[in-house]
């Protein structure tokens, strides 16, 4: 990874820009202040909305028990100037400028947080009645489908899936939800843990049909591979998201295998001056041995301080969170802190048939990742036992009467 523009004892950089108006983009703007950054600092969103959080648009925003979820962040008063509705195209690394459908920006350093972009399902872009759910937009042009009460199918049972499929449920909707693997969360979880989640769509009222491939949509109904034509007054695909980092093709920029920029231990780029946080940006872990791509708000929340850190103060904060997200479904708060890949030992909390579980995944002796289920004094004591490093004694981890806290030896 290069080095950085200021040295400790050097110049610090006067004109800081920002490149995506999230959560990511916007808390590295605010962190920057918060830090005594006095310089410039242009935070950049394609989007024309006030910045907004994006975990509402599944929920109260999509239910219009809410009509936006801007950030309460007062632009003005912290001297961060604005340009919404302005699109980037490209980054010129050499000439330190950014290249937008407004004209080129100077940066002394350059904040990538583009964040992901939703995966399109093949063959129907432009079909009508084929939605995404990722922005403002696209929550508002659910909402009048969800009040409609359409007959819906949801393409994809992962996350963001169910997250829908329990908001059209709530909303009276007839949902079917269509997964192309054996099971939800095919990429998410083992599955044991995840077997017991798939009762919860039959519970909730959703039909869940797996092995099922979209052949078709067509006006009215969704075709599956077997010929199955399922109604659909409106379709929602949800199967995954890749990082927004087209534009940077030509850039010279670092790319990982999954399209996203390869931050370090610092977040800093392959570039110099450039740092990238967030959705769209993978970053070595110590902790876990292995470069961690996490498309979580918590991680756009956390990074961004990190990156501030290095800007205002020369580059030596290092980021090694312990991931963490949340879900809420079908009636079920689910919370996920660690990484379970290299665990040796999975030890379970409680009844999965139950509406409170968790399960721990252990290395050795060391909690590494914990999800829980109703659970959330599991999950905020093992996420202080996973940064920690406990040691834990497996038999007291199973014994749900047990706080977690007290399993550490």
């Amino acid at each position: 990874m290069s080095e950085q523009t200021q040295e400790p004892g050097g110049a610090a950089p006067r004109r800081v820009v920002v490149a995506g108006a999230g959560m990511a983009g916007v808390q590295t703007a605010a962190a920057l202040r918060e830090q005594g950054f006095d310089g410039e600092v242009t935070l950049i969103g394609a989007e024309p909305h006030q910045p907004y959080d994006r975990p509402p648009l599944s929920k109260a925003v999509l239910l219009g028990t809410a009509e936006s979820s801007a950030f309460d962040v007062d632009f003005e008063e912290l001297g961060i100037v604005l340009r919404l509705g302005c699109e980037v195209l490209g980054l010129r690394p050499g000439d330190h400028e950014l290249d937008t459908e407004a004209g080129p920006v100077p940066y002394d350093v350059l904040v990538l947080a583009t964040g992901a972009e939703p995966l399109r399902l093949p063959g129907t872009e432009g079909v009508p009645g084929v939605h995404l759910l990722r922005t403002l937009d696209d929550a508002a042009r659910l909402r009048p489908v969800l009040a409609a009460q359409h007959d819906v199918v949801v393409v994809g049972a992962g996350w963001i899936g169910a997250e829908f499929a329990t908001a059209a449920r709530e909303a009276g909707c007839a949902v079917t939800v269509v997964e192309a693997e054996e099971r939800p969360l095919i990429g998410a979880l083992p599955a044991e843990v995840a077997a017991p989640m798939a009762a919860w769509y039959a519970e909730a009222g959703v039909t869940l049909r797996t092995h099922a491939r979209v052949r078709a949509v067509e006006s009215g109904a969704v075709v599956l591979d077997d010929g199955t034509r399922l109604p659909a007054g409106a379709v929602v695909v949800g199967i995954g998201a890749r990082p927004a980092t087209a534009w940077l093709t030509g850039s010279g920029i670092a790319l990982g295998t999954h399209g996203e920029v390869v931050a370090d231990e610092h977040l800093a780029t392959s570039l110099p001056d450039v740092y990238a946080v967030g959705d769209c940006a993978s970053f070595p872990s110590g902790r876990y041995g292995e470069r961690l791509l996490v498309h979580h708000w918590d991680n756009a929340l956390q990074g961004p301080r990190t990156v501030a850190a290095n800007i205002v103060g020369g580059g030596g904060e290092v980021y090694d969170p312990v991931p963490y997200f949340w879900s809420e479904q079908f009636g079920r708060f689910v919370q996920y802190a660690g990484h379970h890949a290299d665990a040796d030992r999975t030890v379970w909390r409680g009844d999965p048939a139950g509406p409170a579980w968790s399960v721990c995944w252990l290395r050795g002796d060391r909690l590494v990742a914990l999800l829980a289920v109703g659970r959330p004094r599991d999950l905020a004591q093992g996420r202080r036992l996973i940064e920690a490093g406990a040691a834990m004694d497996p038999e007291r981890v199973a014994d749900p009467a047990r706080p977690l806290k007290s399993a550490a030896a």
